[in-house]
């Protein structure tokens, strides 16, 4: 075995096979694990909003530290749009009190106060029908959610299930046009 002594930024001591260090070829380094965010915690989050515009569409995208569901809300522009979203032990249609079953070790019940159709002429502006998977979402391969389900929209607020691997911290985001919710893939602070 050799020693090398690699300068840069700073200083470290690397040990590599005799035969690498005499070719002037050093290992590759190990793939640093992303540090994930922690702290966001699986309690109940609320925002207030007094925005008007309606939902159109919802999509989801998969990162190293998190599964993420998108609900654009054009017209919203840098207003917030009023949420309520929480894990619950079964979830249940507002207006009709009808169960919607959605698969997963646990279920986040995401209210949105954006209606899906437009709230003049009653017209829909979400294509989602009552208890089925989002259209349009695929979460196959996703490391944490396991199930979509449009519960409904009643009275200018839009309900959906959220089916995750377990329950897990989430946090939500306020972008342009969009209401984000981020649910993580682990506790801790790794991937």
């Amino acid at each position: 075995m050799a020693t090398l002594l690699l300068t840069g930024a700073g200083l470290a001591a690397l040990t590599v096979p005799a035969q690498a260090a005499q070719a002037g070829t050093a290992p590759a380094a190990a793939p640093r694990a992303a540090a994930c965010p922690t702290g966001w915690g699986s309690a109940l989050k609320t925002g207030a909003g007094a925005a008007t515009a309606s939902l159109t569409d919802i999509r989801t995208g998969r990162h190293d530290c998190f599964d993420r569901m998108v609900f654009h809300v054009p017209g919203l522009g840098t207003q917030k749009a009023g949420y309520r979203i929480r894990y619950v032990d079964r979830l249940f249609q507002d207006g009709s009190g009808h169960h919607v079953p959605v698969a997963g070790g646990a279920v986040l019940e995401i209210r949105l106060a954006a209606p899906g159709y437009d709230p003049e002429t009653g017209r829909a502006t979400y294509a989602g029908k009552v208890s089925q998977p989002l259209p349009g979402v695929n979460i196959t391969g996703y490391r944490t959610f396991r199930d979509t389900r449009f519960v409904g929209s009643f009275e200018g607020d839009t309900q959906v299930g959220l089916g995750v691997r377990a329950r897990l911290p989430f946090r939500v985001l306020h972008l342009p046009d969009r209401l984000v919710v981020d649910v993580a893939h682990t506790w801790g602070a790794g991937r």
